[in-house]
Order: C-alpha cells, then structure tokens, then sequence
C-alpha cells in the first residue's frame, strides 16, 4: 500500500515538473499532474527502459534512472497530446 503512495506522489511531481517544461502548468491541476506523472511512467519504460533502463515507479520510485525514464516518458505524453490538441509540440 505504502509503494502505491509513494507512486503516486513520485507521479505527482514528475508530471508538474514536465508540464512546466512543456508549458502547460496553467491548464493542469494536481490530479491532472498526477496521471500525466503515472501514466508517463508506463510510457516512458515502454519507449525508453530498454536502453535507459529503470523500473516501475512503484518498485523503485527513488532510483535515478527511473525517475528519468518516468520524465521523459511524461514530456512524450505531454508532446503527443499538444500535438492532437494544438497542432504543435508546445
């Protein structure tokens, strides 16, 4: 159960970090930040894990690799949906 928190709150701050990279903080809220965070996670081991390695946010939410594959992967996510939405990356 604690592994859960601690994934979500990981999620949390990864996805607020990437939205004020990619400038879209004003139009997020916390919950919003927190799927952004989770979700690139997934995304980001399934595009980025085999060469940056890392694991889940949940097992090991405190290992640099992990935290830079999650990051990547929520500013990919993030860039997929400007895309569909704007037109452009940011």
């Amino acid at each position: 159960m604690f592994d859960w928190i601690i994934a979500l709150v990981m999620g949390g701050i990864i996805g607020w970090v990437a939205s004020i990279v990619m400038k879209t903080d004003a139009q997020q809220g916390i919950f919003l930040n927190i799927i952004v965070g989770c979700v690139g996670s997934i995304l980001g081991r399934l595009l980025f894990g085999s060469f940056l390695g890392g694991g889940r946010l949940r097992d090991s939410a405190f290992d640099p690799m992990t935290l830079l594959t999650a990051f990547l992967g929520a500013l990919a996510l993030l860039a997929i949906v400007n895309l569909v939405k704007r037109g452009k990356v940011r």
